[in-house]
């Protein structure tokens, strides 16, 4: 499949599911024959606020011990603040983050597998600048200072700054699907 025929599907899939208003935040314990206990996190469609509180009140009716906790991601991404204090739950907690075949994780959707103590990626993951209501000139007020900012948080996740900055060269419009390489260069593998 040729780059440009991955990120017309992409595309599609993003314009497709672009009016759904949240997320579908999914929290089960499950017993995996390979992990074990496991406690599962899915995450697909668009983040918008309130995901946080859901994936919260999720992880607080699964209490315990697990052997392991897996995010499973199938985002086309969304609101960039709550993507990030979704990922900060996510590391807190625990959760290696995988993008299975069958998902893709673009736009802010980074930000939750950036989360993963752990990253596996079968699927694809796709790059853009995040989409800002009232233009770019809004990003420091959507940011809200240090707490929610790209920068601060990718560091956080040991991440490579290079990542934020290859993604504001992307018009919101656009996506760049990573490859195999580029994950590993900014440690998304």
């Amino acid at each position: 499949m040729t780059t440009a025929t991955v990120r017309a599907c992409l595309l599609g899939i993003a314009l497709l599911f672009s009016a759904m208003a949240h997320a579908r935040v999914e929290v089960q314990a499950v017993q995996n024959k390979t992990l074990g206990q496991t406690l599962a996190v899915r995450v697909t469609e668009d983040i918008a606020p309130g995901d946080y509180q859901l994936l919260l009140e999720g992880l607080k009716k699964n209490p315990g011990k697990f052997a392991s906790k897996v995010a499973l991601l199938d985002s086309i991404g969304g609101s960039l603040a709550e993507a990030i204090k979704m990922g900060r739950l996510l590391r807190e907690a625990g959760f290696d983050a995988w993008v299975p075949s069958n998902g893709v994780c673009q736009g802010t959707c980074v930000y939750l597998l950036a989360a993963g103590r752990t990253r596996q990626v079968r699927g694809y993951v796709g790059l853009h600048r995040p989409y800002f209501p009232n233009g770019d000139s809004s990003l420091a007020d959507a940011a809200g200072g240090s707490r929610y900012s790209p920068e601060a948080y990718f560091r956080e996740m040991d991440i490579a700054p290079s990542l934020l900055e290859d993604m504001a060269r992307i018009e919101p419009g656009r996506m760049h699907v990573l490859s195999a390489a580029e994950l590993t260069r900014y440690r998304l593998d």
